[in-house]
């Protein structure tokens, strides 16, 4: 390894500071992760149906060039006039600024396109395995008292904040090393979405400035989630809560609790309805029409009990308001009756995949059983260039996804809908490759 250190000065308020020397470094091998993790991860949700997955990879190999070290200085010189007119102190600026260092391997993991995705049921066999299910229940007894007290005051199920506890982290055992304001900083100067890093960025400093941690003790993923439940600067400002009462709201700390206790206030703060379920899983009559499946056809649970749907028991799902009938793997995959809980779930993560994950996990935790149903395992996911073609074919049909970028969301599965109930095809709105090769 070979370092070249370069001076750099930074000016806050007319002051100039000594920052750490940029490194022009270029690693050879991979580098080892920092701290152990007691289990695997699994690919987080947004990898299944979107380009861009979030992946915990080893370290690529960075380069750091003169120019790039320049740009990122010339970037928070520019920062600091806007973040003092935001309410960020000189000395929060100092004390937080002073040091940090432009990370190329940050960009390239967020320029990460990746060619292939995982299929939901993949995902799931890792979210929701045998050992996440045991580490959460040993989870929900260990800090059983902290958790009823919880779900007391905030109304939302104890089961349902360890399983975001186990999806986000693993239940605290990988909660991130990269320094959160250097990352956010990069991503900023640097990113496809500039401004809204740069919003994250001061809502760190925000952070800082409250005395909840110190800048460097500022820990989280490359993409700046912080702590046992991965919350994004905004979002801990909004929702987190000291539940500890020490005077500060450390999502950072080995202790769990104040994490904990700040995802049950923003799921409560959303309208999380305790004891209910965010789904069911059904079994849908002979017949059915699977236009009408999705979240942009809302019944009572009374009129989807009159139109043949079941639990699979057979029985009525009991009334928990209107819901959505959901097909994740389309017709030959398991079907799940949606409810209020479920959209609250998304407010913590879009993807269907990961709110699937997150409440089926939650189920296992109270003792219910697995998915009954069967995945079609057989079917290959669609590469990124095969989700971009799918659209541009869908669109140049008439049946506009609303944008060519490869991810597969609400607007363009019923486009698909659409196209497979013109075309006389089963309407259950999923991106197979079947369906493009008979686009093709």
């Amino acid at each position: 390894m070979r370092h070249l250190l370069t001076a750099i000065v930074l000016a806050i308020g007319g002051i100039y500071l000594p920052a750490a020397a940029q490194t022009l470094a270029i690693h050879s091998s991979p580098q080892p992760p920092s701290r152990p993790i007691a289990e695997a991860q699994p690919v987080p949700a947004s990898a299944i149906m979107s380009p861009r997955p979030m992946l915990r990879p080893a370290k690529p190999e960075t380069i750091v060039t003169e120019a790039s070290a320049a740009g990122f200085q010339n970037w928070i010189n520019g920062f600091v006039p806007r973040a003092r007119r935001q309410g960020i102190s000189d000395s929060t600026l100092r004390g937080s600024l002073t040091g940090i260092t432009y990370d190329s391997s940050i960009i390239r993991l967020d320029g990460n396109q990746s060619e292939f995705s995982k299929q939901l049921w993949e995902y799931l066999d890792s979210a929701v395995s045998s050992s996440r299910i045991a580490n959460g229940r040993a989870g929900l007894t260990r800090y059983a008292t902290t958790l009823d007290q919880i779900e007391r005051k905030y109304g939302v199920d104890k089961e349902v904040v360890v399983a975001i506890w186990g999806l986000e982290s693993a239940y605290g055992s990988n909660r991130g090393s990269t320094d959160v304001i250097s990352a956010l900083a990069t991503l900023a100067y640097d990113g496809r979405r500039g401004a809204f890093f740069e919003e994250q960025l001061v809502a760190a400093l925000k952070i800082v400035q409250a005395g909840d941690i110190s800048p460097r003790a500022m820990k989280g993923s490359w993409a700046g989630a912080m702590g046992h439940t991965q919350f994004m600067p905004t979002s801990y400002l909004d929702h987190a809560v000291d539940f500890r009462g020490d005077g500060r709201r450390d999502i950072w700390s080995d202790d769990p609790t104040d994490a904990l206790a700040s995802t049950a206030a923003y799921l409560a703060g959303f309208g999380w309805r305790q004891g209910h379920p965010w789904g069911v899983e059904v079994q849908l009559p002979q017949g059915f029409n699977y236009a009408q499946a999705g979240d942009h056809t809302k019944r009572s649970v009374q009129r989807w009990t009159q139109m043949g749907v079941r639990d699979m028991a057979g029985r009525a799902v009991p009334n928990y308001g209107e819901a959505s009938i959901l097909l994740p793997a389309g017709a030959r995959g398991p079907a799940f009756m949606i409810f209020n809980n479920f959209e609250v779930l998304e407010r913590y993560n879009a993807a269907d995949s990961y709110v699937i994950a997150v409440g089926h996990l939650s189920d296992r935790l109270k003792g219910g059983p697995g998915i009954r149903a069967s995945w079609p395992r057989g079917d290959r996911s669609l590469k990124l260039s095969e989700r971009k073609e799918l659209q541009q074919r869908l669109s140049a049909a008439g049946f506009s996804t609303k944008g060519i970028d490869g991810r597969i969301g609400p607007n363009t599965i019923e486009a698909i809908q659409n196209y497979q109930q013109a075309r006389g095809l089963l309407p259950d709105g999923y991106p197979s490759y079947g369906l493009l090769q008979h686009m093709r």
